[in-house]
C-alpha cells in the first residue's frame, strides 16, 4: 500500500496516477477542441462558470480547513505563492472571459503548475482533502490555459510572455513586503526550502532569485514556442 500513507512520497504510484491522469484530460481536450469550439457562445460560458465555481469552492474549503484544523497562519496560508495567484486570475479569466488575463495563466499559471504537480510541496497524501485540492487546483490551471488556447483560439505571443514577466516583476516588492511583516517566505523570496528543491542549483541567497527570473523566462518562452508551433500548423 505504499502509494496510500499519510505522507505524500515524490514520484509513488499515486503521485505517478495523477500525474496520467491529468495528461489523459490534456489529450483528451486536445482531442474535443475542434467540437467544443463550436458550440453555441452561452453553453461555453456556462461551462466555464461551473469550472470556475467549482475551482473557487475548492479553494475556500481548503481555507475553511485551514482555519478549523489551526494551520491557517499569516505567514505560510496568504494566496502569494506563484499558483495561487494564478489560481484566482485563472478563476477571474473563466468567469469574465477577459482576454488580458490569458497570458498570465498560460504562461504563469502552466509553467508554475506544471513544476508543482511534478515536484509536489504536499504533506497529505491521497485520500486526504488536501491531495484532492492540490491536484484539482494545479490541474485547473493547466487545463484553463490550455483551453483558452486551443478552444477559445487565444494565440500565444511573445509580447505576452514580456508581459508576464513584467507583472511578476511589478508584484514581488509587494510580496518581499508581505514576507517582512508576518515572517513568510512567499515564492521563496526569503530562503530556499529546507527539504531541497531546484533552488539549490541556482545558488546562494539573494543570487538565486535572480536565476528564478532566468528560469521563468525560459520556460515561458517554451510555453510560447510549443503553443505558437500548434496555432501555426493549424492543430
Amino acid at each position: 500500500m505504499g502509494g496510500i500513507s499519510n505522507s505524500f512520497e515524490l514520484f509513488s504510484t499515486i503521485h505517478l496516477a495523477t500525474i496520467i491522469v491529468l495528461f489523459c484530460l490534456i489529450v483528451y481536450l486536445f482531442w474535443q477542441r475542434r467540437n467544443l469550439s463550436s458550440r453555441h457562445t452561452e453553453q461555453l460560458k456556462t461551462y466555464e462558470r461551473i469550472v470556475a465555481g467549482s475551482l473557487l469552492a475548492m479553494e475556500i474549503t481548503y481555507h475553511i480547513w485551514l482555519v478549523t484544523s489551526g494551520r491557517w497562519a499569516a505567514d505560510d496560508s496568504l494566496p502569494l505563492e506563484l499558483c495561487s495567484i494564478s489560481l484566482f486570475v485563472a478563476i477571474a479569466l473563466l468567469w469574465t472571459g477577459n482576454r488580458y488575463l490569458v497570458d498570465f495563466v498560460v504562461f504563469a499559471g502552466i509553467g508554475g503548475a506544471i513544476q508543482a504537480i511534478a515536484t509536489p510541496v504536499l504533506d497529505m497524501n491521497f485520500p486526504h482533502f488536501r491531495f484532492f485540492h492540490f491536484f484539482y487546483t494545479h490541474a485547473g490551471i493547466i487545463l484553463t490555459g490550455l483551453y483558452f488556447v486551443w478552444v477559445k483560439g487565444y494565440v500565444p505571443t511573445f509580447k505576452g510572455v514580456i508581459k508576464t514577466m513584467m507583472f511578476l516583476n511589478i508584484i514581488l516588492p509587494v510580496i518581499m513586503v508581505v514576507n517582512w511583516l508576518f515572517d513568510g517566505n512567499y515564492m521563496f523570496l526569503r530562503m530556499k526550502p529546507q527539504n531541497g528543491s531546484i533552488l539549490d542549483f541556482l545558488g546562494p541567497y539573494p543570487w538565486y532569485i535572480l536565476s528564478l527570473e532566468m528560469v521563468a523566462f525560459t520556460t515561458f518562452v517554451l510555453i510560447w514556442l510549443i503553443l505558437v508551433k500548434d496555432k501555426r500548423n493549424g492543430i
